[in-house]
């Protein structure tokens, strides 16, 4: 099997780098580009991250770009070092990569791998869609070089985590996530519904510790502050699987049991329910039937065993 061409474009934090991991380790794909977004981070330091990580893993080559420092609309409003640690990856040391991010806007690099792999190119998004709504503007006929679209963000029927409504990477730039949403191309939105359903235990750290690889042991060191965050949220050590389990679906490693292909719209307005998106599940009691013109599939279950084959991916790096 020839491996796939992927774009990952993030904002690189605890489960970013899980997931950057995930896919380096993934023989399904070939990792062509990694573009950077303030989120988790600044854009900036998230590229920093990413090129120390593949660096670790010994994959340095895989080109990254920055991205938007801030949203479409305002400003970026700073980091979550509570959940991330002030550098993103849990105030672990990693050394710094030799090489330098390209010289390309995030946005750019899109463009050019498009263009590249000729409608083959496969996108992952693991952080506010701001670098991809700019892509969509520089090169409106996009969607048609694209061969699907895969997006960890959103709250179908789950409440968001940073407003009732919102999850963070929608409501961080609701405006940049309407525009991709609306656009036409395959989408698979892996929104809070699923991935907080999925969690990694203290059992899967002290795997990861016990790898004789770098990156591994990296990441069960970082997961350390993760698991004391989600302890508010569990009532145990442990942590969700947000952007591992997008990498995972998206590379087709863990299936989804229950995804209904829906119409799904971001609410931009400065109301309440700023940052929402709006699946409409009317259908749900039909067995989720495709709704015509739909082209948003809405993982809202998925195959249990993702953790434990999360783990065992990684450990092959």
């Amino acid at each position: 099997m020839t491996p796939q061409p992927l774009y990952y474009d993030c904002d690189t934090g605890i489960d970013d780098s899980l997931a950057l991991a995930y896919l380096l380790a993934s023989p399904e794909i070939e990792l062509v580009g990694i573009g950077t977004v303030s989120g988790n981070v600044t854009s900036a330091q998230a590229a920093r991250n990413t090129l120390a990580l593949l660096a670790l893993a010994g994959h340095p080559a895989v080109p990254v770009a920055v991205g938007a420092a801030d949203p479409q609309a305002g400003t970026y409003t700073g980091a979550v070092p509570h959940i991330h640690g002030h550098n993103g990856i849990g105030d672990i040391t990693v050394p710094d990569s030799a090489h330098s991010a390209a010289e390309q806007r995030a946005a750019e690099l899109i463009i050019s791998l498009a263009r590249q792999h000729h409608g083959n190119l496969r996108i992952l998004t693991t952080g506010p869609l701001t670098n991809i709504a700019e892509a969509l503007r520089l090169e409106p006929e996009l969607p048609t070089r694209i061969r699907d679209i895969t997006i960890m963000g959103g709250a179908a029927l789950q409440t968001g985590n940073i407003s009732p409504v919102a999850e963070a990477n929608i409501g961080n730039d609701p405006e940049a996530a309407a525009e991709v949403l609306a656009a036409p191309w395959p989408i698979t939105l892996v929104p809070l519904d699923v991935t907080l359903s999925h969690t990694l235990e203290e059992t899967d750290r002290q795997t990861l510790l016990d790898s004789t690889s770098p990156l591994p042991r990296a990441l069960g060191d970082m997961l350390n502050l993760y698991f004391d965050f989600y302890r508010s949220t569990y009532g145990r050590r442990c942590c969700a699987i947000h952007d591992p389990l997008a990498a995972a679906i998206a590379v087709g490693g863990v299936k989804p049991t229950l995804a209904p292909v829906v119409d799904v719209v971001v609410d931009a307005t400065h109301g309440p329910g700023r940052g929402q998106t709006i699946c409409d599940l009317r259908g749900r009691y039909l067995d989720y039937p495709a709704q015509p013109g739909a082209h948003c599939r809405v993982v809202l279950e998925a195959d249990p065993s993702a953790p434990a084959h999360l783990v065992e991916r990684l450990l092959t790096l």
